[in-house]
């Protein structure tokens, strides 16, 4: 991105203020006020302007830190320049500093900070006094658990990264920020662990941030989408969580967390179709529930993209593998209906679909009612009017539990979007189309690339370091070892710090 020239702020504070005026003209939540300064030793004209957003803003702090003891606290009447008495030892604040570029004191205060002019100085401070209208610190709507801490981030860029250092209490926790889109100049924070995490990691995210010159960004979906390097693939890149404790497992392990202002969401990189999988609860539970929780979500991961392409397949091609009792009871279910199978599974899935848009869109307890008794009702009514069968509704519920049990949801969205192919060219070809349809998606799903490490990993590859079964990963994929036995991070972290535990 091209660099700004610095525009520079001037020693007459007339021209200052005229400027500052100008700017905010129309804007009455901008609060500006001048402060004449008298006292020994200062000239008449010495005078403070004083600049900040009503609502982003602390007022109580800058009457107590500016206001009041340049006004009637002053501590030395013999002082002849103004800027040093303040710089000194008027100002009542550790966090406040000098900055000489006009354009970056007035997006600090557009981001809730105070800008003080002074006369006869080419600087402003800057004090930090922002107080944001944030909601609290609440329990993850989207990623609930049985066990482990209840807290989520939430849209406040400081108070994402609070929650990720309360956890990481260690100076190698680096916390690095930048600002994205011209007109939002949203707040980021790349975090990671300095030693742990390879530098080139590092540097590729932080060059992705800055691919794009942007109006906006109000999401970490949009920047996510921005750092993607292909946006016609369907699965995503990068892991997202709204759990402090998830991002800073993930810091610890050799990745970067990106948190976004405005975002209560924050992004992982890189991300493979295990860390898709996994869950915090997987670490907090014992190792036996843990790998079978794993095995019931690939398993669910499967019913929902291909059950439906799977039950299409069988019953229009393949009747000879299906049990005859069972081949029975569906010819006696279909027996009064006009509707090919295929247009009947179509039907109840993107009935289906309507259901779960329609529930996300409406407030949560009547969502929840809609989509219960919505799915019954609709359900019940279509099989009483012919429309479908009973086992359609069977499979096509099936369907849409199997795709809840995944925990990530962009990355569920995805199954629920295939399942569409999975059902047409079960339609055209039967077992053979819906195997294509598998086998096309297994090798797509190998080819994908996260920031150097195979989306696969770690069934696909392994590093050339790893001479132990440990390191590959593989006692952390489906099955879930022992606390005790994950000895290693798995390959993005660097060589030289893959080991985590060790006996003391």
């Amino acid at each position: 991105m091209e660099q700004k020239e610095k525009t520079k702020i001037s020693k007459d504070l007339s021209k200052n203020i005229t400027k500052i005026e100008t700017m905010f003209e129309g804007c009455s939540d901008v609060i500006k006020r001048k402060f004449v300064i008298k006292r020994d030793g200062l000239s008449d004209d010495q005078a403070i302007y004083i600049v900040y957003i009503d609502g982003l803003c602390d007022n109580e702090l800058v009457e107590s830190v500016i206001i009041k003891p340049v006004t009637w606290e002053w501590r030395d009447d013999r002082v002849s320049d103004l800027w040093k008495a303040l710089s000194e030892y008027e100002t009542q604040s550790a966090d406040i500093e000098e900055q000489d570029d006009f354009d970056k004191v007035i997006q600090s205060v557009m981001k809730g900070d105070t800008g003080i002019f002074v006369s006869n100085a080419d600087k402003a401070f800057v004090l930090s006094s922002k107080k944001l209208p944030v909601r609290g610190i609440d329990e993850s709507a989207t990623e609930g658990g049985m066990r482990g801490p209840r807290d989520s981030f939430n849209e406040s860029i400081r108070t994402s990264t609070a929650l990720v250092r309360r956890r990481l209490r260690d100076p190698a926790l680096k916390i690095v920020q930048g600002n994205i889109g011209e007109r939002s100049n949203t707040d980021y924070a790349m975090m990671y662990l300095d030693g742990i995490v390879k530098p080139e990691l590092v540097e590729s995210v932080k060059e992705r941030i800055n691919t794009y010159a942007i109006d906006a960004v109000f999401d970490s979906g949009m920047a996510e989408h921005l750092m993607e390097k292909k946006w016609y693939r369907p699965f995503p890149v990068f892991q997202t969580t709204t759990r402090p404790d998830k991002a800073a497992a993930a810091i610890v392990d050799g990745r970067v967390v990106v948190a976004f202002d405005n975002s209560p969401e924050v992004i992982i990189a890189p991300a493979t179709i295990n860390t898709l999988f996994q869950t915090a609860d997987d670490y907090y539970n014992r190792w036996p529930v843990a790998t079978f929780a794993r095995i019931i979500r690939y398993i669910a991961a499967f019913i929902a993209v291909g059950l439906p392409g799977f039950y299409v397949a069988v019953t229009c091609f393949h009747r000879e593998i299906i049990p005859d009792k069972l081949l029975f009871a569906i010819a006696d279910a279909r027996s009064q209906l006009s509707f090919p199978i295929v247009l009947e599974v179509l039907i109840m899935e993107l009935l289906f679909e309507l259901l779960r848009e329609a529930g996300i869109r409406l407030p949560s307890q009547m969502g929840n009612t809609i989509g219960v008794v919505g799915g019954l009702i609709v359900g019940q009514s279509a099989v009483d009017a012919g429309i479908v069968s009973t086992i359609v509704v069977i499979v096509v519920a099936l369907t849409a539990i199997a795709s809840f049990a995944i925990p990530n949801e962009e990355f569920a969205s995805i199954f629920r979007l295939l399942k569409f192919f999975s059902i047409l060219a079960a339609a055209f070809w039967g077992l053979y189309g819906f195997l294509l349809v598998m086998l096309m998606l297994l090798i797509h799903l190998s080819s994908l690339v996260s920031f150097g490490v195979p989306y696969m990993s770690p069934v696909v590859t392994c590093s050339a370091d790893d001479s132990d079964v440990e390191k590959t990963g593989n006692r952390d994929f489906v099955l879930r070892a022992p606390i005790s036995k994950l000895k290693f991070r798995p390959g993005w972290a660097k060589p030289d710090e893959r080991r985590r535990l060790r006996r003391k």
